[in-house]
């Protein structure tokens, strides 16, 4: 599993509209019980990475760490992107097998 596979995947997740972006969103569908998966960049700021992983904890909502900021938005057609949340449970669990895999190797 190479990341260009992981973001041409989550590049078609964003044309099927599965994605949300921007910390105030994700947060708001955390607590709407809206998201599968959250993905954060690794140069993320630390207040950024706590306040996501903390709220991914207590709503038991799987986060991983994924790419740069570039390259997230990148991979969504858009520009610098720190957090990325799915909501469809189809592209969650593909994405979180992709990225894990990825981290593997």
């Amino acid at each position: 599993m190479n990341k260009f596979q992981i973001v041409n995947f989550l590049g078609l997740a964003m044309r099927a509209r599965k994605v949300k972006t921007g910390q105030s969103v994700i947060l708001n569908d955390l607590k709407k019980n809206k998201l599968k998966l959250v993905i954060i960049a690794t140069d993320a700021s630390v207040n950024s990475t706590k306040t996501i992983t903390d709220k991914c904890e207590s709503y038991g909502v799987p986060l991983r760490v994924f790419g740069t900021r570039i390259e997230l938005g990148q991979a969504l057609g858009k520009e610098e992107r720190v957090n990325i949340g799915i909501t469809d449970d189809g592209f969650s669990k593909k994405l979180i097998s992709m990225i894990d895999e990825y981290r593997k190797e």
